[in-house]
């Protein structure tokens, strides 16, 4: 085992950002010679996006050829996410649906702590600015992304919640925080807690895939314009068994409070599309799960009050909730 120096900060973002800076900085010469002092100047920051824990750096990174190519450098991160950019590279892609990675590995300085040297986008993340073709882009990129990732097999289960105990913390939630429309809430957490069975025995027996598990503007970079042009995605920490619709309700739900920016472009059915262009899997039942995701996911929002109580965002969950438990026959 690589040995490791007493307190290290742990990969899983629990240490404080400034923690995770000073280590990356205390490895610099590391970072160096691992990588043969192909790296140029090292900046290291905390993105306003940026969610994890892992101190991420700019830089240069020489390659064969001495071109130095723009890159951002990642430490720790978590080992799901060195294993999908690993997994993902694709030479024979031009424009590949991850970021192309130049150098990697699982330890460095004596610590068993991942890190990567990446290519950096020029342009993005795509949710700094709005255009009305962000979420077409965005599930067009989650369609590659998963056919990506069918070339390898799923060996591990889909993780699915505690729907009755989830519903129950929702409506201590309502009851407790004073949430505007409670009666409405409560009602609906009622019905859905009658008909819970109902709504989760399909969803545990859906068919399942790899799916990215964090679609969102804020994952979204782009190689040409942050307006145009194909879409990639980054931070892959959450990637998980799942089905294709997880990522696309989890994209139209950061939305759901801006009904004006899904009037023209529906996630569901543009990533369907999108799978289907590419030859994956796209059945009949799949829109009835989108409803149930939704259904789940909207009962779920009083519980995460901290990070899901603006009053607009609870508004348009509670009438998802309702319109999903009128359409679920």
């Amino acid at each position: 085992m690589t040995p490791r120096a007493s307190g290290p900060p742990d990969a899983t973002g629990a240490s404080t950002s400034v923690d995770q800076r000073s280590l990356a900085t205390a490895l610099t010469s590391n970072l160096r010679d691992v990588c043969e002092d192909r790296l140029g100047e090292i900046s290291w920051f905390k993105a306003d996006w940026q969610r994890g824990g892992a101190a991420t750096g700019m830089s240069t990174y020489r390659q064969d050829d001495g071109h130095a190519m723009p890159v951002v450098l990642k430490l720790p991160v978590v080992g799901r996410e060195l294993v999908w950019l690993r997994r993902l590279q694709d030479e024979s892609d031009p424009d590949p649906v991850v970021p192309r990675l130049f150098a990697s590995g699982e330890a460095i300085g004596g610590y068993d702590l991942a890190w990567l040297v990446m290519e950096r986008f020029e342009h993005g993340p795509l949710g700094l600015r709005w255009h009305d073709d962000h979420v077409a882009r965005v599930a067009e990129a989650a369609a590659r992304f998963q056919a990506g990732a069918a070339k390898f097999a799923v060996d591990r289960p889909a993780a699915d919640g505690a729907w009755e105990a989830m519903l129950e913390e929702s409506t201590a939630s309502v009851r407790v925080n004073k949430i505007a429309h409670s009666r409405r809430w409560l009602a609906a957490l009622k019905a859905t807690r009658s008909r819970l069975e109902e709504i989760v025995r399909p969803w545990s027996e859906r068919d399942v895939a790899w799916v990215h598990g964090d679609l969102h503007l804020a994952n979204a970079m782009s190689r040409h314009s942050i307006d145009k042009g194909p879409v990639s995605l980054i931070d892959l920490a959450e990637v998980r068994a799942g089905h294709w619709t997880e990522d696309a309700v989890y994209l139209e739900r950061q939305l759901w409070a801006r009904p004006e920016r899904l009037k023209r472009h529906k996630p569901i059915r543009l990533v369907a599309a999108a799978r289907r262009r590419l030859g994956l899997p796209v059945d009949a039942g799949d829109t009835r799960l989108a409803t149930i995701r939704r259904v789940l996911l909207a009962a779920s929002a009083p519980k995460f009050i901290r990070s899901e109580g603006h009053p607009k965002h609870l508004e348009a969950c509670l009438s998802w909730l309702e319109r999903g438990l009128g359409e679920i026959k």
